[in-house]
């Protein structure tokens, strides 16, 4: 009788060891699928950010391979004109300053 209790405590010890190594790798294996689930989104980010700067720059490309798209890069890269064109500067409206006179206690203490 004590003999078959031992048996059944060290199955159930055991056993129990068992389930709790299992648990374990259970766990860690979740994580590291939660990791790679977090790394999978990022680099699918990523890749739509690539294939948006592959566009923009596909559109760059055919814009430069035509006359104009050439001309307008070299008009903003060196800052040329061609022979006859004038530089027009805008300038803003001149501000005017307001013409109000000083309060009574400027005029008297103004000059410290």
């Amino acid at each position: 009788m004590r003999a078959t209790q031992l048996r059944r405590g060290l199955l159930f010890g055991l056993l129990m060891l068992l389930g709790f190594g299992l648990a374990s790798l259970i766990w860690g294996l979740a994580g590291k699928a939660r990791v790679a689930v977090d790394e999978s989104r990022t680099v699918e980010r990523q890749y739509r950010t690539l294939e948006e700067r592959k566009l923009a720059l596909e559109r760059k490309l055919a814009e430069l391979a035509t006359e104009r798209g050439q001309d307008a890069a070299i008009r903003t890269a060196f800052g040329v004109a061609r022979p006859g064109e004038e530089v027009i500067v805008v300038v803003p409206p001149a501000t005017t300053a307001p013409t109000s006179t000083p309060p009574w206690w400027e005029r008297l203490f103004g000059w410290f």
